[in-house]
């Protein structure tokens, strides 16, 4: 496509691999070949990137990261509004989703010019698949505050958040801020942290808070992070027999008593220990 082509030009969003680089779309590499601008958060990456996937950049490729975006987006808008694609990509996942991109989309739709997307591959939704957590109601929070005491207050604002929460984190700070959930949401509060997901050594590491605290712990966690965590659960007002006779039911169902204990206590709201230790008590009647 042309710069100097009548009318408005597009303005693409397009996501790329957060790892894989077969996750790259026919249409990614479409946009990449043909763009008439390519800004890219890392321009060595992007460039990178495009020849591990044996494509040939078309266009120019100019810088779009959060210190010039909102300079750089005037002349990018220059560009759609004299009839050329402007293709704005990050390092990994969608822009402007804790990415750059926002301020460029905000800027064009202010100005009436055509903006779309190439979707893919997206860190949010594969960690949400993966994290064995409710995935029909969530939210994401992205990067929680770095200064302790700014991160307790958000997190402290969450505590009785129902929906399934996804923060990304940095490694180095993973096991503070699994400390800090544990005192907002609870030791027993279910979570996941997905790391390095898709590439060759993508983990996912699933529990309660307590025990990914103490994962954590044991040596650095190394690669790209999201942390998953399961939502408040609505206290219940059913009684600690109520609670006991389910799951002792369950067991003489055949299901492993912990197991019974982790599902009814999870759906109740109490505290899995003391279930399990009530249930105990009254087994041994």
């Amino acid at each position: 496509m042309s710069a100097t082509a009548p009318g408005p030009g597009r303005l693409v969003l397009a996501a790329t691999p957060i790892g894989n680089v077969d996750d790259a779309s026919e249409h990614l590499r479409r946009l990449l070949a043909e763009a008439d601008v390519v800004a890219a958060e890392d321009t060595r990456r992007t460039r990178a990137l495009a020849a591990r996937m044996g494509v040939e950049i078309g266009g120019r490729v100019v810088s779009h990261h959060e210190h010039n975006e909102a300079e750089r987006s005037a002349d990018l808008l220059d560009v759609v509004a004299g009839g050329g694609t402007v293709v704005v990509v990050t390092d990994a996942g969608m822009p402007a989703v804790s990415d750059p991109g926002f301020r460029v989309v905000t800027a064009a739709v202010a100005a009436g010019l055509p903006v779309t997307a190439a979707p893919g591959p997206s860190a949010v939704l594969t960690a949400l698949a993966l994290s064995g957590l409710p995935t029909d109601r969530f939210c994401f929070e992205g990067f929680l505050p770095r200064r302790p005491g700014e991160r307790a207050r958000a997190l402290a604002d969450l505590a009785d958040e129902r929906r399934t929460m996804v923060f990304f984190e940095a490694p180095h700070r993973l096991d503070d801020v699994l400390a800090a959930m544990v005192d907002a949401f609870g030791a027993d509060r279910p979570a996941a942290v997905c790391r390095e997901l898709t590439k060759t050594y993508e983990e996912v590491r699933r529990g309660p808070l307590a025990e990914l605290v103490a994962w954590a712990a044991e040596g650095a966690v190394r690669g790209e992070i999201v942390v998953v965590v399961g939502g408040a659960v609505r206290a219940t007002s059913a009684s600690t027999a109520d609670l006991v006779a389910e799951v002792l039911a369950r067991a003489d169902a055949g299901e492993r008593l912990k197991d019974a204990v982790a599902e009814v206590a999870t759906v109740a709201g109490v505290a899995k220990r003391d279930l399990y230790a009530a249930a105990l008590a009254a087994r041994s009647r």
